[in-house]
């Protein structure tokens, strides 16, 4: 069994906890005791009390959520945190870090610049020291978000080429929008294939316009996974000249697994090496509590945008302080602790432990696909199957407004039936030619299978949903 597998048979966290937080209550026996403030004297018990109560309140509270870490929940982008992410995290909240200077968060910054480090070298970047300005190699840090983190990297194209454009595909996420917006760039779309793609011609026609600061190349739609041909749109770079961003928040870990993608995919990710800039999501596929993500640049002089005086925060240090290279200011070093510890127990290395699990996520939504594929009751995308581990289809029906209605009700029938699956809308053409009826945006089912448990699961699921279809 994996290990993913394991931590379901059993949580382990609470015993594990308890033993490494001895372990670091002895990193500081020798200080003088004291009480706490939320513990004065002649009031400890009934403290305790209340906090089980409100504890208990939390837990009740809490059950009304879908089930998130359990494989019938298939619908959006939810993955629960490896249980040794979740121990670390809670350990690292006893001294609940600061990541923006050294002196906030001394051990837990020198924790996430190894961390990202591993990130960095996943995507064929090496650096000689730290990931800061003047080293060589690149820049690179954890944020709160993917957002943020592709916040920064389009501010810095910004920065690079003031006035000119920012393009992604229209099946992009809309966050790029409206990041541009809140910085004031001029952002455009370009349209996408019947995959979900950038359509690379429609790219080259605004290409020719010569205003293009930075094109966003996305590797794992939101909706369906997709992934856009970077290795083409790095040829036009060489063309027209402009800064690449791959945003590969959802994608960025299956490049691990070049042998289990189809070879579109496998050129895109082999040439990731090559963008200027690179945005992941570790609170995603890389098994980490919310949030964390993380940003890369491949030039590491691009420190010089970041560069400001805070002469009460980074005099106690000459070494790097991570806030001297971010434009959070605060950020919990607990996410740094717990994906480090992630990386140590689960390298990312090809066919290692970490990537056979996204190899299982892989294959059950290319066996969902097939089987949807081979059923009259449903239509699968003109373009082929997933490329990662996302799969959309439709309800087979008479006209649009039919298969969307149908595709709602199955949504509901099956979440009665404890599978939960999530709705997209998508353009009608791209699962055949649309005519009269048959045109515009159809609502269709979705599937994100990204629990290494979801292939075993399978079974399970397609009885579930077959029985929801009727």
């Amino acid at each position: 069994m994996i290990l993913w597998e394991v931590a379901m048979a059993h949580d382990p966290v609470p015993a594990l906890l308890t033993r490494a937080t001895q372990s670091l209550d002895a990193e500081f026996e020798h200080l003088p005791g004291y009480d706490p403030g939320y513990r004065s004297a002649g009031q400890e018990s009934a403290a305790e009390s209340d906090i089980a109560q409100i504890l208990d309140a939390v837990a009740r509270r809490m059950g009304d959520n879908y089930p998130y870490f359990h494989p019938l929940y298939a619908g959006q982008m939810l993955k629960p945190p490896h249980p040794v992410a979740r121990a670390a995290y809670a350990l690292a909240m006893k001294i609940n870090p600061n990541n923006h200077a050294r002196d906030g968060g001394r051990a837990s910054s020198e924790m996430e610049m190894e961390a990202v480090r591993q990130i960095a070298a996943m995507f064929g970047w090496t650096s000689s020291g730290s990931a800061g300005p003047g080293e060589t190699g690149f820049l690179g840090h954890l944020t709160s978000s993917g957002t943020l983190a592709n916040l920064e990297a389009l501010w810095i194209a910004g920065q690079l080429a003031p006035g000119h454009r920012i393009l992604s595909s229209e099946q992009a996420h809309y966050t790029h929008r409206r990041i541009s917006g809140v910085l004031q760039l001029d952002y455009a779309n370009v349209t996408s294939d019947s995959c979900g793609r950038m359509d690379v011609n429609a790219l080259e026609t605004q290409l020719r316009k010569g205003d293009v600061g930075m094109v966003v190349v996305t590797l794992g739609t939101t909706a369906l996974g997709a992934v856009d041909p970077l290795d083409q749109i790095l040829t036009l770079r060489e063309r027209y000249g402009f800064r690449v961003h791959v945003d590969a928040a959802y994608g960025g870990y299956f490049g691990l697994i070049p042998d289990q993608l189809d070879e579109p995919a496998r050129r895109a990710y082999a040439a990731v090496s090559q963008a200027d800039s690179i945005v992941i999501d570790p609170h995603k596929h890389g098994l980490q509590p919310y949030g964390c993500g993380c940003v890369l640049f491949r030039d590491p002089a691009v420190g010089r945008f970041y560069k400001h005086d805070s002469p009460y925060t980074y005099f106690t240090s000459s070494e790097l302080h991570l806030g001297e290279i971010s434009l959070e200011c605060s950020r919990a070093g607990a996410a740094a602790v717990a994906l480090w510890a992630t990386q140590q127990l689960l390298p990312l290395t090809p066919h290692g432990e970490f990537a056979r699990g996204l190899a299982a996520s892989r294959r059950a939504a290319v066996d969902l696909h097939r089987r949807l594929l081979a059923d009259a009751r449903f239509e699968t995308l003109a373009g082929g199957p997933p490329e990662l581990d996302i799969v959309v289809w439709k309800a087979a029906a008479g006209t649009t407004s039919q298969a969307s209605a149908l595709a709602q009700q199955i949504f509901d029938r099956a979440a009665e039936r404890d599978l939960h699956l999530a709705l997209v809308q998508l353009p009608q053409s791209w699962f055949g030619r649309p005519d009269g009826a048959n045109s515009g945006a159809v609502t269709c089912l979705r599937s994100v299978l990204m629990k290494p448990e979801h292939e075993a699961w399978l079974d399970r699921i397609w009885a579930r949903l077959s029985a929801a279809a009727g």
